[in-house]
């Protein structure tokens, strides 16, 4: 079996896809090119891809639509969404349907091939923490499986991979005051300009998953002027 990563290029124009998945092939990755929804679909029921590079505006079927679907099949696919030139909108409706990482057209390709990487390490990095399972509001990290536990009837929650590392942060540094800033460069390794909202939206999502009462948060603390703080519980 190839183990090498495959990455899956959905654009529906044809030059555009061509060059990206040729550029990719060059940097020794395994990777295919889709017009849109109906072929990605199909791929992904023979072999779930490890990334896809998903362009938000494909016809029909748009790209948050098919983020959510992957979404839905895997917590371990990287996702990386390709917006609209400087287009907040996008990229807050991209980051909030599950996706890793996004890159605004035009690209360079170095910048590209930078939050790949990025997201692959996250996507398929080997975990080394503490301990295994880290009590975390309602809900239990299990750092080996990378899911979120229910303690009463021990359900797993899947993950995505920007989730489970921003956890993982916040349980190797308890009771500390952490920088959104920080948190966003040691959780998203970005080399280029972070998008201030990101880390925002992934702390919603979050509080979401394990606080009893996302609207009054008690696990993930917000620590005015200066970003959030993880709580362990006392009980």
């Amino acid at each position: 079996m190839n183990h090498c990563p495959h990455i899956v290029v959905v654009e529906d124009e044809a030059t555009q896809r061509r060059l990206l998945v040729d550029y990719l092939t060059r940097q020794n990755f395994r990777v295919s090119g889709v017009d849109g929804g109906a072929s990605l679909r199909k791929l992904a029921e023979r072999e779930l891809p490890t990334l896809v590079l998903l362009d938000v505006g494909l016809p029909g079927e748009d790209g948050f639509a098919l983020a959510r679907w992957l979404r839905e099949k895997s917590a371990r696919i990287g996702i990386v969404m390709v917006t609209a030139a400087s287009d907040t909108v996008d990229r807050v409706v991209g980051l909030e349907t599950g996706a890793d990482d996004y890159i605004a057209k035009p690209f360079e390709p170095r910048e590209l091939l930078a939050r790949v990487k990025s997201v692959l390490r996250r996507a398929t990095g080997t975990i080394v923490t503490a301990g295994p399972r880290v009590r975390m509001g309602r809900r239990v990290l299990d750092v080996v499986k990378r899911v979120l536990v229910n303690p009463r009837d021990r359900s797993e929650e899947p993950l995505t991979a920007s989730e489970f590392d921003l956890l993982k942060v916040f349980a190797e540094n308890p009771n500390r005051p952490l920088q959104r800033d920080w948190l966003l460069e040691v959780t998203a390794h970005r080399e280029m300009e972070a998008f201030d909202r990101a880390i925002d939206l992934r702390i919603t999502r979050l509080r979401r998953k394990i606080e009893p009462d996302p609207t009054h948060p008690d696990a993930i603390r917000t620590v005015r002027g200066i970003g959030y703080m993880f709580v362990p519980p006392t009980g």
